[in-house]
């Protein structure tokens, strides 16, 4: 019992941990300043109007009044639902396409199938700037112009190759045997899809979600060309209306912007964990 105890009282040498204070020593002005324009955004919106560019950093007084402001005088609630209609129909719609087209260019044989993978990725390389007044055209002979629909045909079919790009990616790192199981077993193409591969590539799914969210979210360019009518926009056109050409209400437009970062925050947190997953999946080798 002593020879026991005594071992018990004998503590390992304690070594300070030089990688992780290394890393914390560097990471934390990144971080500092990645988190800066937030918080300085945050501060903004609850400040007094004539203390914006003059005061102090923290605010010496707390005023709600951009926020009222921005809620009424561009009608928020409007177009925060349709910016959550716009974007939740464009992240189902490109998973949709993704996750099917990125299964059967992975597991799938079928004729010119690497010829079609790469006409799909030349159209990554054409910049959306380019391609506005070509698509504009489009949808007007379309009879899609100014209206939700049509900006949602853009939305998908623009989104969806990068989107493929990446499914394919994920899918090829599951291995065949469990698809030739399943075959075996008798199930159909669509059912082994449905039940053994989607599971599988949650990780995928996740990083696709969190992309796409943020992509639609924050996008103003092609919203801003194709919908005239203002009752149809998203949020993000309608909160670069907030800027004046002489003057402008920063407690009102930062507000706003505050609010509309709040979905994004929360779609990350909710898929981080699975986002991570997708982001280290083939860096460790069974």
């Amino acid at each position: 019992m002593t020879v026991a105890s005594s071992e018990r009282s004998v503590s390992k040498p304690f070594k300070f941990p030089f990688g992780k204070s290394f890393a914390t020593f560097v990471l934390l002005p990144f971080c500092v300043l990645m988190a800066f324009p937030f918080v300085w955004m945050l501060l903004t919106s609850l400040r007094e109007p004539n203390t914006i560019f003059g005061g102090s950093f923290f605010p010496n007084k707390l005023v709600f009044d951009g926020y009222s402001t921005a809620w009424t005088s561009i009608q928020f609630p409007l177009h925060f639902w349709n910016s959550v209609w716009i974007t939740s129909v464009t992240v189902v719609g490109v998973l949709i396409f993704a996750t099917l087209s990125g299964y059967a260019f992975a597991k799938l044989d079928f004729p010119f199938r690497n010829t079609l993978f790469v006409l799909l990725l030349t159209t990554l390389m054409m910049p959306s700037t380019a391609l506005i007044i070509p698509l504009y055209l489009q949808l007007k002979s379309l009879g899609l112009l100014d209206s939700q629909t049509g900006l949602l045909v853009l939305y998908i079919s623009g989104s969806a190759p990068f989107a493929m790009f990446l499914m394919r990616a994920f899918f090829q790192t599951l291995p065949d045997e469990l698809i030739e199981a399943a075959r075996v077993d008798g199930g159909s193409e669509f059912t082994i899809f449905r039940r053994v591969i989607l599971p599988l590539t949650r990780p995928g799914i996740a990083t696709v979600v969190i992309f796409q969210f943020l992509n639609t979210w924050n996008e103003f360019l092609i919203a801003n060309t194709v919908l005239r009518n203002t009752d149809s926009l998203p949020l993000q056109p309608v909160l670069f209306t907030l800027m004046g050409q002489y003057s402008t209400n920063w407690p009102a437009l930062t507000a706003g912007l505050t609010l509309s970062v709040i979905p994004v925050i929360v779609v990350y947190v909710r898929m981080q964990r699975q986002f991570v997953a997708g982001m280290m999946l083939g860096a460790v080798k069974n």
